[in-house]
């Protein structure tokens, strides 16, 4: 049932991405035709100019031939102008439909939620967009040119077959009958070792474009001879199933070529002796044999199509299970755009955790009034990072709410989300574009001034202009011409020029050095003016000017309050500011107990 469902679903998008190109796919099924028609139509030309030149007198006019020898140039012009036309609609229809499936496929990509990302190699992810959108052209040039033209021309040979003698047309037919059904029988097979080696190559590009991306680290580690040995293991399994699959087509071409010596042999023999009898003429020979031979190839072509054909469909399918496969957060119908009045955040006894792992949140309710600087301290894993991730909605609660000035984010736009908050994260995402380009990211529309002076807050404007190229050179693949605290600066312009009434800051001054550290508060602390701002930070000192500081520890939040509250009630927060070392918390022990019960009461400042 569910794979008829996505074969279903694989179909519908298939003609949904064809519809706008319907005219020119017809032009060329009209061009198919006529090549049809030829494959029969000059054999049988040739077959009536031998047919009358035994009967013509050398010595008086040839005008009997000029006819059907006209006819024959004639479609041999006619052949070459038409097929130059289908070369000029191929032109028209696979480029823009190649475009026009790679838009439509990163739209959908687009939509799949931070955990989709998270659980598919991006080489993999790479790779299965690049099979559909180079497949679903090649399906249809495949469909048109092998499949539906060759059909018709074995209708149109078997119907000229059948004007030498009922026998020739009767054997041609069976002949092909067992012939595609041999095919058909064995496209079971071929499909499951095509899909096998569909799922191979895109996780051996997935393997590839991991070391690559991690080279860096393969050097470091000396890994070279590790990862030769893990790419040598899976280009082993890679190459079995290719073999598989060339040691089964040569089976299948041995089998089909010795039908074909049969069936000629056949028509041989009935030719001679129809020839001995005066049924068959010299012109006859030509006609058969000739459509044999071109049959042949066409059944040949086909054969080898068939394999190509259903190995394109185990790639389009591949890719389209995934890329079609359920948004895990998506717009309700009734979505609408987030309004920012204020900027308040209220969590509703949410309850949320990951696939597969216990709940991390539970009941868990907290108010951030409009406008208030949060500080959010705790452990690694203790939930500050999940508990921003699901502001920006990259994970959908199991239960209770979160509020933005009163409207429930699930109900919102995604899009109106995510231009209402503005997000330096610790390790900042930038394209491999120029500096201007990354930096306007955060407002497209904006001008190079403003992306100037962006960048003059954020303290990356010196580095900048000293490069060779300015604010045109390119960063490389996500930023690695760039240090951590140069690709932090950029990330920090990009929110400044941004200017979203939500603000959250995931360790964003982590990779500075001090010096720059401090300027750059400055215009933090600016940017922070009038906005509700979230901070997490493992730097205490650099929390002691916000409004609140929430602590967490193990998906709770135990303590609440200012600097000075929570040092004067000696909870965690004044063991982890005592225990700091150079101004960081301590690593935490995975092993121990919470440093504070589950029950232990949280004491809120007044009027929070």
């Amino acid at each position: 049932m569910q794979e008829k469902q996505n074969l279903s679903k694989i179909v519908n998008f298939i003609f949904q991405t064809l519809a706008p190109f319907k005219l020119l796919i017809i032009g060329q099924f009209v061009i198919s035709m006529m090549w049809a028609i030829d494959l029969s139509l000059r054999p049988y030309l040739l077959k009536k100019i031998i047919d009358l030149l035994p009967i013509i007198d050398p010595q008086s006019s040839y005008s009997a031939l000029v006819i059907p020898a006209l006819c024959y140039i004639a479609m041999s012009a006619l052949i070459t102008i038409i097929s130059r036309l289908y070369d000029f609609l191929s032109l028209k229809l696979y480029p823009p439909l190649k475009q026009h499936t790679g838009l439509i496929l990163l739209e959908r990509m687009s939509n799949h939620s931070y955990s989709f990302y998270q659980n598919h190699f991006a080489g993999s992810l790479t790779n299965k967009i690049n099979d559909v959108m180079n497949g679903i052209p090649e399906l249809i040039t495949k469909f048109i040119d092998p499949f539906f033209s060759n059909a018709l021309a074995l209708i149109f040979a078997i119907s000229a077959l059948w004007s030498v003698n009922i026998h020739f047309a009767a054997a041609l037919f069976l002949w092909v009958i067992c012939f595609i059904l041999f095919a058909i029988k064995f496209s079971t097979s071929i499909r499951i070792i095509s899909t096998d080696i569909a799922e191979k190559r895109s996780s051996l590009i997935g393997i590839i474009v991991d070391i690559l991306s991690n080279m860096i680290s393969v050097r470091l580690f000396t890994g070279k001879k590790t990862e030769q040995k893990t790419l040598k293991n899976i280009f082993n399994i890679f190459t079995q199933a290719e073999q598989r699959r060339v040691y089964f087509f040569i089976k299948i071409f041995t089998l089909q070529g010795l039908s074909f010596i049969f069936y000629q042999s056949l028509c041989l023999f009935w030719l001679i002796s129809g020839y001995k009898n005066g049924q068959v003429s010299a012109g006859d020979f030509v006609l058969v044999l000739t459509i044999n031979i071109s049959t042949i190839d066409h059944l040949w072509s086909l054969a080898r199509d068939i394999g190509k054909y259903v190995e394109l469909i185990g790639n389009i399918s591949q890719g389209l299970n995934l890329i079609l496969s359920p948004v895990e957060i998506e717009d309700k119908p009734t979505a609408k755009p987030l309004k920012i009045t204020a900027g308040k955040i209220i969590f509703k006894k949410v309850k949320f955790h990951y696939k597969g792992s216990s709940p991390l949140f539970e009941n868990l309710s907290v108010t951030i009034k409009a406008g208030q600087k949060i500080g959010m301290v705790g452990y690694s894993g203790s939930g500050k990072t999940s508990f921003v991730n699901l502001i920006l909605r990259q994970f959908e609660i199991s239960q209770g709410s979160i509020l933005i000035d009163e409207q429930d984010i699930r109900k919102v736009t995604q899009e109106s989300l995510y231009r209402a908050i503005g997000v330096i994260p610790q390790e900042p995402a930038l394209f491999h574009r120029t500096l201007m380009d990354n930096i306007r990211y955060g407002r497209i529309n904006s001008t190079d001034d403003e992306v100037i002076e962006a960048a003059k807050k954020a303290y990356a404007h010196e580095f900048i202009i000293q490069l060779p190229e300015g604010y045109n050179s390119l960063v490389g693949e996500r930023g690695v011409k760039l240090s951590g605290g140069q690709r932090q600066r950029i990330a920090i312009a990009r929110a400044i020029l941004k200017n979203a009434p939500i603000l959250i800051l995931d360790e964003a001054t982590s990779q500075l050095d001090s010096l720059t550290e401090n300027q750059i508060q400055d215009s933090l602390w600016k940017l922070m003016q009038g906005k509700t701002t979230l901070v997490i930070a493992h730097r205490l000192s650099t929390l002691l000017n916000m409004d609140r500081l929430l602590i967490f520890d193990q998906g709770k939040i135990i303590e609440d309050g200012t600097h000075k509250q929570l040092i004067a009630q000696g909870g965690l927060y004044k063991t982890l500011w005592e225990a700091q070392v150079g101004g960081f918390l301590p690593e935490h022990n995975e092993d121990q107990q919470p440093l504070l019960s589950p029950t232990t009461e949280i004491v809120y400042p007044p009027n929070l």
